[in-house]
């Protein structure tokens, strides 16, 4: 790396380190779903928290979209109690007013191009009323079936259009849509979706989002790796054993059987939050902190990673589903006993699986991840297990054997890192205890009061796609998944339920590390 590719990196790092340099704007928000929880419980709170801390501009609407029959004024005021509900932190009145003043709303159904015509003339008074600069941020917190219905409307009604400088407001600014997830149910519908999008809209107006990248723990990984000198040279195989992903639920379908039962973990978990750990786990170091520099190494971990032939499908891959059982000290029911859920339901609430990054720097490292409902504690971590080292030193010492060194990255709920290591226990003899050293985001820099779509919401705005899936990516992940699709769909589970509500999962995922002599990391350690 050069003097010039060395300064480009450095000064990449130094916004991740301080993303939030200046506030961002001006912008009409537009969000189709206003009514909806996404809206209540996180991105109007958002908003708000970035109003607050001035990192938003001052020229910004915000235009609610929705079928629910509704006025303005009627939309204002319950927005107005979802702050309140909903806020991380106090906030000071003028703030809530400055947010409500700017707060519209457009009813009408999604299919119906009368909407999008009354969308247009707010969008036009509110680039006069708050000098919005005909910049458009258009966010699609719908069911996943509208998703290209209103792009395609929004295309027939020109407002994404952009860069036409003929006179006609319409076609000033910027025009980005962020997409929520689920992007596809498979490979071939992901496919679909993307060939939709951009019938309308190019790559870079379209952010793919994943909340999960919102949190600071999963941003830190890359100024972890790549910021310190003592971790990135033994990142690889020569020194790590294993990595283990774990994102655990305690809670069950919340009501949700009816999605839940045609979705399942392995679509709703693996496919996105997972695999974008595991990128930013096994990336290399891009060659600067440039948006399409991180998402192209990225995107190289997912296609290194070994295919899942139906064969290995079988070996490498288990799934579950919870019967009942104790979670905090309550019984809870099984999933077949939930709202909307089958009898006989098939539908797996528990994924785990093996996979191998076939690349210089991975080879023979094994990737295992699980994801589950009803586990004894909500919990998502990235464990590092580094090698053991030889015994030989300690052959005439009391030490019969050596644990392995753990670097834990936890994305929640309690953010932070550990790293454990072995010391020598104080006495005469010879004997080694494990010890942590813990840091916590809490402790260093106070407690967290986001909600997770801050940064993403800022960045969209900004332009920034670093943290945003491309079209390939989304394909890509995709891939990975649908052998175990298929094969499961070919195969219907004979034993569910097969693990219980609390405990960690079925039998059969700990015997995937225990053929190799592992197991899955303790989450209380």
């Amino acid at each position: 790396m050069d003097d010039q590719q060395q300064a480009m990196f450095d000064a990449g790092l130094d916004s991740l380190v301080n993303p939030f340099a200046a506030p961002v704007g001006p912008a009409a928000i537009v969000i189709f779903g206003a009514a909806g929880d996404l809206t209540k419980r996180k991105l109007i709170p958002a908003l708000c928290n970035l109003l607050h801390d001035r990192l938003l501009a001052p020229n910004f609407c915000i235009i609610g979209v929705g079928r629910t029959a509704l006025d303005t004024a009627t939309y204002r005021a319950r927005v107005e109690e979802d702050i309140q509900r909903y806020k991380t932190h106090d906030l000071p009145r003028d703030i809530i007013e400055a947010v409500l003043a700017r707060v519209r709303y457009v009813s009408g159904d999604f299919n119906d191009p009368a909407a999008y015509v009354r969308l247009e003339e707010e969008l036009l008074d509110a680039e006069k009323s708050y000098g919005t600069g005909g910049n458009r941020l258009f966010y699609l917190s719908t069911a996943p079936e509208y998703f290209a219905t209103i792009v395609k409307q929004l295309g027939a009604a020109r407002l994404v259009r952009e860069g036409e400088r003929s006179g006609d407001p319409a076609t000033h600014g910027w025009r980005r849509v962020i997409v929520e997830k689920p992007f596809g149910i498979d490979l071939d519908s992901a496919k679909q979706l993307n060939r939709d999008l951009r019938e309308t809209l190019r790559e870079d107006q379209i952010f793919r989002i994943d909340h999960y990248l919102g949190k600071e723990t999963v941003q830190n990984i890359l100024v972890f790796r790549f910021g310190n000198c003592m971790f990135e040279p033994i990142w690889n195989r020569r020194y790590i054993d294993n990595v283990q992903i774990t994102v655990a639920e305690s809670i069950g379908v919340e009501g949700r059987g009816g999605y839940y039962d045609t979705a399942g973990a392995l679509r709703d978990m693996v496919p996105n939050h997972i695999l974008q750990l595991l990128s930013l786990v096994a990336m290399e170091p891009p060659t600067s902190f440039e948006a399409e520099a991180v998402r192209e190494e990225k995107a190289k971990v997912l296609r290194a990673i070994a295919p899942m032939t139906p064969e290995r499908v079988l070996t490498h891959a288990v799934r579950g589903q919870y019967g009942e059982g104790m979670v905090d000290g309550k019984k809870v029911p099984g999933y077949r006993q939930e709202d909307r859920v089958p009898l006989k339901s098939g539908t797996e609430t528990y994924v785990g699986m093996q996979l191998s990054v076939d690349n210089w720097r991975w080879a023979d490292v094994p990737f295992y991840l699980r994801t589950g409902k009803r586990m004894p504690r909500r919990v998502s971590e990235i464990s590092i297990q580094f090698k053991r080292p030889p015994l030989l030193l300690f052959r005439n010492t009391p030490v019969e054997h050596l644990s392995r060194n753990v670097l834990v990255i936890r994305v929640q709920p309690d953010e932070g890192i550990a790293l454990r290591f072995g010391a020598k226990v104080p006495g005469p003899s010879v004997r080694m205890g494990n010890v942590a050293m813990d840091f916590r985001y809490k402790d260093h820099f106070g407690s967290t009061v986001s909600t997770g779509y801050e940064t993403l919401l800022y960045d969209c705005i900004k332009g920034d796609t670093t943290l945003f899936q491309r079209a390939d990516m989304i394909e890509t992940g995709w891939e990975i998944v649908n052998p175990m699709l298929e094969v499961w769909r070919a195969l219907p589970p004979r034993t569910f339920a097969n693990y219980a509500a609390g405990t960690w999962g079925p039998r059969e995922a700990d015997d995937l590390l225990a053929r190799e002599g592992r197991r899955w990391r303790r989450i209380e350690e």
